[in-house]
């Protein structure tokens, strides 16, 4: 039998995906920070691959299975799922009646909130907390509206709120010198995307060794510099592929050295191909329901 979300939780969630046989992925309109999506699976959805922000979700209809930290799990409808930054897994329907989930992804937004390191959370998967449903939910149920500045600052400072009560204890704090050099850093990857990044260009902007920076860019932002900025051109290379652009020139437009590297990398993130995302994101059934 299909497992369904009560009738409450569904209150102001549009139906995206018409038919429920369909696979698809529904993109919302962008907000500072933080990106949401809409998934409708049957079987196997992504294969093993990681991201550089969280991942958090409801499960809305069906099974939700997948691997996580060498574990397999299950998420039902109402039930919030949680993967910290860098850790492999994959995803897909536990069950032959199909699958549809909303997630958000998102780093940590600010020094005060990074120090709580809700890297101690415990129960990260198949979490019921009401109230932590009910804020994702206030993000996620207006799928297809765009999230002004204001309630996207105010979500964020209410979720990492909610996070942090499933906390256990907090991680060392980031020093505030560590995290000005790291934010520095990251200010400077994201405008200069699209090149070469050399080391010595991010020295000369923190003040600080590759080696130390890279120290205190892991412990500010859970990701290496590197992935950051690889990260930040597969997400340019995403928006791209959605747009409709032709694959054969988002891989260097995206500032990927060819095709291959661009491919590789893409999966390696997202667990499926950029040929694969592309079916999957530009179904009119999805985009016009």
């Amino acid at each position: 039998m299909a497992h369904d979300l009560d009738r409450e939780a569904f209150q102001g969630l549009g139906r995206l995906c018409v038919d429920a046989a369909e696979n698809c992925i529904v993109p919302a309109p962008g907000a500072a920070g933080m990106e949401r999506i809409e998934a409708r699976f049957h079987g196997n959805a992504f294969d093993l691959h990681r991201h550089d922000t969280y991942a958090i979700g409801v499960t809305l209809y069906g099974v939700q299975r997948f691997r996580y930290r060498g574990q397999t799990h299950q998420s039902l409808p109402g039930q919030i799922i949680i993967l910290h930054p860098d850790e492999l897994h994959d995803g897909g329907a536990g069950t032959e009646d199909g699958l549809r989930y909303r997630m958000l992804f998102g780093a940590v937004p600010d020094a005060r909130l990074s120090r709580r390191r809700i890297t101690a959370i415990r129960r990260e998967c198949r979490g019921t907390d009401r109230d932590l449903r009910a804020t994702l939910l206030s993000a996620l149920g207006p799928l297809n509206q765009e999230l002004d500045e204001l309630f996207v600052v105010d979500f964020m400072t209410q979720l990492m709120q909610s996070l942090a009560r499933h906390a256990g204890q907090p991680a060392k704090p980031v020093a505030k010198t560590a995290w000005r050099a790291a934010s520095l850093a990251r200010d400077y990857l994201e405008e200069n995307v699209a090149r070469i990044v050399r080391s010595d260009e991010l020295e000369a902007i923190t003040g600080l060794d590759r080696y130390a920076l890279s120290r205190h860019f892991r412990a500010t932002f859970s990701t290496s510099p590197h992935r950051f900025l690889v990260m930040r051109r597969l997400q340019r290379a995403r928006r791209m592929i959605e747009a409709d652009e032709p694959l054969a020139q988002i891989a260097i437009a995206a500032g990927f050295s060819d095709q291959s590297h661009f491919n590789r990398h893409f999966k390696k993130a997202f667990g499926v191909t950029p040929g694969r995302w592309s079916a999957l994101t530009r179904r009119p059934s999805a985009a016009n329901a």
